[in-house]
């Protein structure tokens, strides 16, 4: 019998929860080591032992998509594969994806009197950069409290980057169930979002005027310098240091503070702060940094 081909006409039930099992639970240690060295080196995101059931489970599912049942088979083919395409799919399953519109809400507010206080100087475009957009709430919520601050006259470009290819193609969809829309404040959701017809689920899409403001872009965060251009005037850096070594934390932040503009200012998350790194930001409240 050949597992791999996964055939349910002749293994049961017991079997096949068997073979299931064993996936998640026949790691070697060494090749746990090997994998989380390979997540670090592609990504700069850090697994410490902690992270062991995780890594398990989503690289499991993962394995059992591609009907591979050991671990040592799937580092083996994510290492022979040139093309990286199994890297793209590995950091997928890894990366950590949680986001809701206008998450944060304060830095949104900010966000609004910058805009308003730039264009009352005589500034008329501007750039923001979502480092790390997951879904796209982050930079959907941005656009909307721009065009809600500003007249029609001024421009805004957004870039929303993020290392899942997953997630991204979700963002470019801008397809979203009633839950997740209901933090957008009313006016708001009124204004720019529409509801999809034909569905059986009530699904919100946003409209054109929002998509228009936002390039979607893979980045990977640890791999400097990136390929943008500055200066950009808002950095949203938000709840993605938290995962990275001291090295790749330093090396971020700096490469942000090289495309900031003078007086630029950096969003990250609440639960994060500079502490450790060595650049030239001044703090203007807990999670809200200015470049000097």
């Amino acid at each position: 019998m050949e597992w791999g081909l996964f055939n349910f006409e002749v293994i049961n039930l017991n079997e096949t929860l068997y073979i299931l099992n064993d996936i998640e639970n026949n790691l070697d240690p060494k090749i746990l080591n090997q994998l989380r060295d390979l997540v670090y080196q592609k990504s700069g995101i850090k697994l410490d032992s902690s992270k062991e059931s995780l890594i398990r489970a989503r690289i499991g599912k993962r394995m059992r998509s591609l009907g591979i049942y050991s671990y040592e088979d799937y580092l083996k083919k994510v290492i022979d594969d040139k093309s990286e395409d199994e890297v793209v799919h590995l950091l997928d399953v890894i990366s950590t994806n949680v986001t809701s519109f206008f998450r944060g809400m304060d830095h949104f507010g900010i966000l609004s009197n910058l805009i308003k206080d730039w264009v009352s100087s005589g500034q008329k475009s501007f750039k923001i950069w979502s480092s790390a957009c997951s879904s796209g709430e982050e930079p959907y919520s941005i656009a909307m409290t721009v065009l809600n601050s500003i007249e029609s006259s001024i421009t805004c470009k957004i870039l929303a980057t993020d290392i899942s290819t997953k997630v991204l193609q979700k963002a470019q969809d801008g397809i979203y169930e009633q839950d997740k829309v209901e933090q957008i404040p009313k006016i708001m959701k009124d204004k720019y979002l529409e509801i999809v017809n034909g569905s059986e689920k009530m699904l919100y899409q946003v409209k054109p005027c929002l998509k228009q403001m936002i390039t979607f872009k893979r980045l990977n965060l640890s791999e400097i310098p990136f390929p943008m251009r500055g200066p950009i005037d808002v950095v949203f850096c938000r709840n993605v240091m938290i995962y990275f070594d001291a090295k790749t934390r330093q090396n971020l932040v700096s490469e942000i503070h090289r495309l900031l503009k003078p007086n630029g200012y950096l969003f990250i998350g609440h639960a994060e702060s500079l502490i450790g790194t060595s650049v030239g930001f001044k703090i203007v409240r807990p999670s809200i940094y200015v470049k000097e």
